[in-house]
């Protein structure tokens, strides 16, 4: 019960920071799902924390807010600067949970960052758990770090990996992941924008 709490608390925070944003620029939600091609309904629930929204569908609202995602984690965080580096300790990273993934998105202080480092755990076991196959622009890179995950890529056959293996994909291609055993597995994901 705890941690259903935690993640609804954790909900509605991401859903102010997304509202602060998109008022910070005075524009309305219908302005914003014009801009990002998201729904006036998905961007309203997302800003109320009734919904969690998923890798793709934060990367469409960002573009459309033309703000960085990771603000959407962080308001306070500030631009990685050339020659900087920065460490995340165990445990420090900014949880989002939908129905299918429950992503740790690590360094969510530093802006601008070329690539978009997560660890997650993947809830969904079978490709019917999904609606529809998610994409967005850029590359991305998977590693399973526990157990085994089955990576589904649109027009291609099923991709089978063990702990250890790992995939590297042209992320535009729908693609979807889902834990291959009876344990939920355990990634690390970094996704890259378009070149």
């Amino acid at each position: 019960m705890l941690q259903m709490e935690k993640a609804d608390t954790q909900r509605v925070e991401f859903g102010k920071r997304i509202r602060a944003l998109r008022r910070d620029k005075g524009w309305t939600l219908a302005q914003v799902a014009e801009r990002s091609g998201l729904a006036v309904s998905t961007i309203s629930k997302a800003e109320r924390g009734v919904i969690a929204l998923t890798y793709d569908r934060l990367a469409q609202l960002a573009n459309g807010l033309g703000a960085d995602m990771a603000a959407f984690f962080d308001a306070r965080g500030s631009r990685f600067e050339d020659g900087a580096f920065a460490v995340a300790r165990k445990g420090e990273f900014i949880r989002q949970e939908t129905s299918n993934y429950v992503y740790e998105m690590l360094f969510p202080e530093l802006w601008q960052k070329a690539m978009t480092p997560m660890m997650g755990t993947l809830k969904a076991h079978d490709i019917l758990d999904f609606d529809e196959f998610v994409r967005h622009p850029g590359q991305e890179f998977l590693v399973v770090m526990e157990g085994a995950v089955t990576v589904h890529l649109e027009g291609r056959d099923p991709v089978v990996l063990q702990q250890g293996d790992s995939i590297y994909f042209d992320s535009s291609r729908g693609h979807l992941c889902a834990s291959s055993g009876e344990n939920d597995a355990r990634i690390l994901v970094v996704c890259a924008g378009p070149r």
